[in-house]
């Protein structure tokens, strides 16, 4: 059987500003050909992880390596192979997204020819053809992204880096991004993404590391870190107080539910899905009751992030904006 060959390894990373430990003693892994995330709160370390695996900060302790290379040891090695973008890429506003493309691939030493090669060869990649004779600054926000995404590319990197990459962006142009980047792993990069979106991360990653105050406080695919919360559940929702008093005492004969009158609502642990399903909707037919709704729900990232730091991920803002020119 072929060894998986790992694109980023760390082994108690730690990080400290005088008395603040930003990353306290952190180990991952991220395969080659996948995408992981950092997921955490606003301070929990995520950005001074990637500065570090960027050579742009050291660490103060443990290892980090970048396909086989240290980032301390040999961080001109860890550069070729890695391409790192914040929220807002080194475009020039007032050039088109083609020519920014080109201005970039000279700037790293291409000829014309090469450039040319490469610009168009990225414009198709990346998708952008629509917009890649019109000005960076009358394009839209996903378009930018798209843009962004491509100058990146330039260096043709083995680890793609994004921070944050689709705040800001409406629902449309969030999908167009999250595509492109699926696009990029089916050819061959690994990403490494940053985000505080639950969602981002259980749509694209293969790997979800939780940080919370500098440190790694779960870790695992998007599925293992929703059954750390425990079960599915039944959700009945009443129509009125009478009917939710009725089917309390109805389910309390059969289950051990939990209930929320303000809200009329009564949850039902589910751990056998469909069938816990099937039997209460059976105590609610046979109490005669009526329900606004009764859905089989499933733990979220919502919930697992919610249990692990306490609190919610989306609304903070990064720890710092990181701008690498491409």
């Amino acid at each position: 059987m072929r060894r998986t060959e790992i694109a980023v390894r760390t082994e108690g990373l730690t990080k400290r500003f005088g008395e603040l430990v930003a990353v306290d003693h952190v180990d991952f892994e991220i395969p080659t050909g996948t995408i992981a995330s950092l997921l955490g709160p606003n301070g929990a370390g995520k950005t001074t992880m990637v500065r570090m695996l960027a050579t742009l900060a050291r660490p103060t302790g443990g290892s980090a390596t970048v396909f086989g290379h240290d980032v301390v040891g040999e961080p001109d090695a860890v550069r070729a192979a890695i391409a790192l973008t914040g929220q807002f890429a080194g475009l020039e506003p007032n050039l088109t997204a083609k020519e920014n493309l080109i201005l970039i691939a000279r700037l790293r030493g291409h000829g014309r020819r090469s450039a040319a090669r490469i610009v168009e060869r990225l414009i198709d990649r990346v998708d952008i053809g629509e917009f890649a004779g019109t000005p960076i600054k009358s394009v839209s926000g996903g378009q930018r992204r798209r843009a962004d995404l491509a100058a990146t590319l330039v260096s043709e990197p083995r680890l793609l880096v994004l921070d944050e990459p689709t705040t800001g962006l409406d629902p449309r142009s969030r999908q167009v991004v999250w595509s492109t980047v699926r696009e990029l792993v089916a050819s061959g990069v690994t990403v490494l993404l940053t985000t505080q979106s639950r969602e981002e991360a259980d749509q694209l990653a293969d790997h979800i590391v939780v940080m919370d105050h500098g440190r790694a406080v779960a870790a695992g695919t998007p599925a293992q870190l929703k059954a750390q919360i425990g079960d599915q559940r039944v959700d009945v929702v009443l129509l009125d107080q009478a009917a939710f008093v009725v089917l309390s005492s109805a389910l309390e004969t059969w289950f051990s539910c939990s209930a929320d009158p303000d809200r009329r609502t009564i949850s039902v642990p589910a751990p056998r899905g469909a069938a816990d399903l099937m039997a209460v909707t059976e105590v609610i037919a046979s109490a005669g009751v009526s329900a606004e709704e009764v859905a089989l729900r499933r733990p979220t990232l919502d919930d697992t992030f919610l249990a692990l730091t306490g609190v919610p991920a989306e609304g903070d803002k990064a720890e710092e904006q990181i701008e690498v020119p491409a």
